[in-house]
């Protein structure tokens, strides 16, 4: 178990009830799980479950995330909602039609602010080469967006600013991790695996945190409301993506805690990190997850996790206030 609250399985078996705990049996015997303190169980692996154990986690508020063979998301169970508000999904859909552009715009400035935070550091340490992208993204990335713009236009912005971060890679990290694009649907080398598993657990991550808040996950602004069930999770996690998965990445690589020789397995069109490899990372990523910031407005303390809730009680500020909304930036926290 990695933190007080997440249990990742990484093996195959069966998760059952057991008495008032959880019980998950495989090929190694049986590992009992005490149900106090779970919210959340990812299944990275065939694992088996029953109604009589979905009713119990219901009962418990645990949610569960699954996850394909290639580590991609495949769904969500969870107890049935009990922050519903037809009021607020009614005004958030409005907010779709009236401050849909202005919320997408809002969500690709973020990524590029907190993208050239975590590049300004190694910048700073004589990656020169970073400057033009850089300057990119502090002036020209504002000054494309304060244009009228349709969604498909901040999506080819919110694009491209992906496309330049995955192609500076080159400037700080070894060779062997190296990505010259994304590919999803198998990852095709050590990077791509990472990213994938690290966007998935981020995503799973912010559909848990939205569940805890009154929105509609199915009414998203970035990206299209049909694109995915819980587009809103798609929308709220990317600009967590730069300061939760990419920074976990950059250090484990760079740290050489995770080598593409050890922590790797390679087949013949997909790679995928081995069974060592996934508990480094998934231990780094849950770290990160939990580490504490002074917030600058609440004057506390509160985790990375939590500050992905916050911004959900932004959004809803801007539906119901019409506060703006100004997604995480990790520049304010200096």
């Amino acid at each position: 178990m990695m933190g007080r609250s997440t249990k990742y399985l990484m093996s195959m078996g069966e998760l059952k009830r057991k008495d008032h705990s959880l019980v998950f049996r495989n090929d190694k015997g049986n590992t009992y799980i005490p149900i106090e303190g779970i919210k959340e169980i990812y299944c990275l692996n065939e694992v088996s479950l029953n109604t009589k154990l979905f009713q119990f986690l219901s009962k418990a508020g645990v949610t569960v995330h699954f996850f394909d063979y290639h580590h991609q998301y495949c769904g969500t169970f969870y107890p049935k909602e009990q922050l519903v508000s037809g009021k607020l999904t009614v005004m958030q859909a409005q907010a779709y039609m009236n401050k849909r552009m202005d919320i997408a715009k809002a969500i690709v400035q973020g990524i590029a602010g907190n993208i050239h935070q975590v590049l300004y550091h190694y910048y700073k340490h004589d990656r020169k080469d970073l400057k033009p992208f850089l300057d990119w993204l502090r002036k020209d990335v504002p000054v494309y967006l304060a244009k009228d713009l349709d969604s498909k236009q901040v999506l080819f912005i919110e694009g491209e600013i992906w496309r330049k971060f995955y192609t500076s890679f080159s400037s700080f990290l070894p060779a062997d991790f190296v990505m010259n694009k994304r590919v999803r649907r198998p990852p095709d080398n050590p990077m791509n695996a990472l990213v994938s598993l690290g966007n998935s657990i981020l995503y799973s991550k912010t559909v848990s945190q939205i569940y805890q808040t009154h929105l509609n996950q199915t009414i998203s602004f970035l990206h299209e409301p049909s694109e995915s069930r819980f587009s809103l999770s798609l929308d709220l996690c990317e600009v967590f993506k730069p300061i939760i998965v990419f920074r976990t990445i950059f250090e484990n690589v760079n740290n050489r805690k995770l080598q593409v020789e050890k922590h790797f397995e390679r087949k013949l069109n997909y790679c995928l990190l081995n069974k060592q490899g996934k508990e480094i990372f998934l231990s780094s990523l849950e770290e990160r997850f939990n580490s504490v910031f002074q917030h600058p407005v609440l004057k506390r303390k509160v985790s990375y996790k939590t500050a992905i809730k916050l911004d959900a009680y932004k959004l809803i500020k801007l539906i119901v206030e019409n506060k703006p909304f100004v997604p995480f930036s990790v520049k304010e926290l200096k």
